[in-house]
Parts: structure tokens; C-alpha cells; sequence
């Protein structure tokens, strides 16, 4: 029998590139919020696969659904790993942006992580088998003006991720952890923030959901607790991380200004 890939914010980005990935070799969980996305992909991945696809239409800022894919998560047999994908990101000055925003956020990257983490674990560890990959963000490491929460919970993740990594060691479990560690790359993430990638950032640093998802499983493959995708991105994440933080500071507020920075950002 086929082992179960559980991912969530799986209807578009990373987290479908994931799906189409994994196919080929386990079954899947399919969740987001996007019926139609999750039917269509489901469709397209059990023709091409023979995958058996199921899909959970959930809302994980609800605690109903947020429970309900727990549950799933933590009795399935078959589960072998679980991608915390969903998410999302907002810009402005972090007065200017709406409260309501920055709060789904934070329970978004980080209670739905909580929640889903401990049931995935509570149905890995005693199997001693498996895995998790916390989608992050090269964030986590170095910030910038008008991204306070996302950074924030980003980093959240990546200590969370780091904790259980240790835990995991301490335990002599051979489940696997890692935090995934992406910068800027081309998917619906900066689509819905109304980003213009041409004054974002150079072409250079752009990547492709692709080959940020087989750094990814490569990195699960050896083991890698942190993975972060491109080697701009690691020489930068090297770079901050090292450097004392009055250096890492005045850099970081190098940030060109820019009048959307100024303004209040809109809802989701």
C-alpha cells in the first residue's frame, strides 16, 4: 500500500508543485480552501499517477476546520509526511496595515503549524517513520521594512522547526524535520500581495516553485534540517546570520522606500 502525503495550501504554488512531485511514488491529502483548485488537481494527478488523491476543503484560520484536519492527520494510517505550506504574506508598515490581517497571519504560520505538527507527530513518533517540512522563509533570517509579522511568524517557524528537530534527536526518532527556507519565487504568493517582481527584486533573485520543492526533498533525503533554496539566498543567509547586529541592522534598513510602504494595505 501506498504511503499518504498530507499538504496543505495545496491548490496552487509550492504546495501543489509539491503535490505533483510526490505523486509519482505516494497517495495524497490534498488541503486548502480552493475546492475547484483541489478537484483539478486531484483529477490531473490521479490520470497522470494513479495516485489516489483526496482532498480536504478547509479553512485553517477555523478551529472547526482546523481540528478536522488534525484529526485526519493524526489517525491515518498511512501518513508518511506532512507539508505545512499554507500561508500567506502582507506588506505596509506594520501600524498601517490592518490588525484583522497581521492576526490571520500569525494564526495561519503559526497556531495551524502548532496544531497540525503535533498531530502529524503523534501519529509519526510511534511508528518511528516520517517526516514534516515547515514551509518558511529566507525571512527568518533576514528582515526587512514593511514585512514585521511575516518575518516574525517566519522565524517562529524556524525555531519551532529547530525544537523539534532536537526533540526528535533526543528521543532517537528517526522521524525527520525541516524547515524550508525560500526566497523570492514565482507562484500566486506575490500575485496576491499586488507585487510588482520587477521592483521587488532582480530577476537573479527570482525561483522557481520547482526547483525550491526539489532542494526541498533532497534536503529531506539527507536529512537537512534547514534548507534554503538558491545559492544567492544561502550566501546572503550566511552572510546575516554571521555578521555582528549593528551590521546586520544598518543593511537591513537599506530598503529603497517605497510609497506602498506608506500606505495602509488592503484585506485578504
Amino acid at each position: 500500500m501506498r504511503t499518504v502525503v498530507a499538504i496543505t495550501g495545496a491548490s496552487s504554488g509550492i504546495g501543489a508543485v509539491f503535490a505533483k512531485k510526490l505523486a509519482p511514488g505516494h497517495d495524497l491529502l490534498l488541503i486548502a480552501r480552493r475546492q475547484d483548485r483541489l478537484e483539478e488537481l486531484s483529477r490531473q494527478l490521479s490520470a497522470e499517477h494513479g495516485a489516489h488523491v483526496d482532498i480536504l476543503v478547509a479553512d485553517l484560520l477555523k478551529q472547526d476546520d482546523l481540528d478536522r484536519v488534525a484529526d485526519r492527520i493524526e489517525t491515518d494510517p498511512n501518513l508518511t509526511l506532512l507539508v505545512n505550506n499554507a500561508g500567506f504574506g502582507s506588506r505596509g508598515l506594520f501600524w498601517n496595515a490592518p490588525y484583522d490581517q497581521q492576526e490571520q497571519m500569525h494564526k495561519l504560520h503559526i497556531l495551524a503549524t502548532l496544531r497540525l505538527s503535533h498531530a502529524a507527530l503523534r501519529n509519526l513518533v510511534p511508528r518511528d517513520r516520517g517526516g514534516i517540512i515547515n514551509v518558511a522563509s529566507v525571512s527568518a533570517f533576514i528582515r526587512s521594512p514593511g514585512m514585521t509579522g511575516y518575518a516574525a511568524t517566519k522565524s517562529w517557524m524556524a525555531a519551532f522547526t529547530e525544537g523539534l528537530y532536537l526533540e526528535l534527536k533526543y528521543a532517537s526518532s528517526r522521524v525527520r524535520i525541516q524547515a524550508l527556507c525560500p526566497g523570492y519565487t514565482y507562484s500566486e504568493f506575490h500575485d496576491v500581495m499586488s507585487v510588482d517582481r520587477n521592483k521587488t527584486a532582480p530577476p537573479f533573485f527570482w525561483l522557481k516553485a520547482e526547483d525550491v520543492v526539489d532542494a526541498s526533498l533532497e534536503g529531506l533525503r539527507r536529512h537537512k534540517l534547514f534548507v534554503v533554496p538558491g545559492w544567492q539566498y544561502r550566501f546572503l543567509t550566511a552572510l546575516f546570520t554571521k555578521i555582528p547586529a549593528p551590521w546586520r541592522l544598518a543593511l537591513e534598513s537599506k530598503r529603497r522606500k517605497s510609497p506602498a510602504l506608506a500606505r495602509p494595505e488592503s484585506g485578504l
